[in-house]
């Protein structure tokens, strides 16, 4: 799961007009069109930058992306501190 905190640089407590000083200065600098690279590096993460910005200008959107961050942490935290988890299976198969 992407954090888009940490792609904007900022905290999760930001304000709105931190969330918007922090995509503008972002965008600038990471813009395809100010950027020469053959390989899309730009324009992948100007994309990823503006889905960070929409999820978190968006307060409802917002709200729910950060409900599913902490559970995503809360997940990870669970299973790097699990040892068996590693040695988990699924009870049920899909494949034929």
């Amino acid at each position: 799961m992407k954090d888009y905190y940490y792609l904007l640089g900022i905290d999760r407590r930001a304000t709105e007009e931190e969330i918007k000083k922090a995509y503008r200065k972002l965008s600038l600098k990471l813009h395809p069109d100010h950027n020469d690279n053959d390989d899309g590096f730009f324009q992948q993460r100007f994309l990823a930058l503006q889905e960070a910005y929409q999820t978190l200008s968006d307060n409802d959107r917002r709200l729910l992306y950060n409900m599913e961050l902490d559970i995503y942490n809360a997940l990870q935290r669970n299973q790097k501190n699990s040892p068996k988890s590693k040695n988990l299976r699924p009870l049920v198969s899909f494949e034929g």
